[in-house]
C-alpha cells in the first residue's frame, strides 16, 4: 500500500536511537522515549495559498532527516511498518 500525504502533510519513519549511552549502561525498552529524529519518506504538495490558490511547496523532501516534537504527528501502520503523519509545522529542522 502506497501513501500519499495530502497539503502539507510529510510522512516520517522515526529513527532509532542506539540502545546503549556513552558511559556503557544499557538503556531497557520500557525506558526509553520516542525518538526525537526521523527519516521523510513522502511530502504532500502543499498548503494552498489564499490569495493566489497555488500550492506553496513543503521545505523538506523525501530521504531528508529531521527532529519532530516527541508526540508530533499520528502514528499509522502501513505494510506492517510504523510510520508518522505529521504537518509540516511539526518538524524542528533538517539535520544535515
Amino acid at each position: 500500500m502506497t501513501v500519499k500525504p495530502l497539503a502539507d502533510r510529510v510522512l516520517l519513519r522515526r529513527i532509532e536511537a542506539d540502545d546503549q549511552v556513552h558511559g556503557g549502561i544499557i538503556i531497557p525498552d520500557t525506558a526509553k522515549e520516542k525518538p526525537l529524529e526521523a527519516e521523510v519518506i513522502a511530502v504532500g504538495p502543499g498548503k494552498v495559498n489564499d490569495k493566489t490558490g497555488d500550492p506553496v511547496p513543503v521545505s523538506v523532501n523525501a530521504g531528508n532527516r529531521v527532529l519532530i516534537g516527541q508526540y508530533a504527528g499520528t502514528e499509522v501502520e502501513v505494510d506492517g511498518d510504523e510510520l508518522v503523519i505529521a504537518s509540516e509545522d511539526d518538524i524542528l529542522g533538517i539535520l544535515e
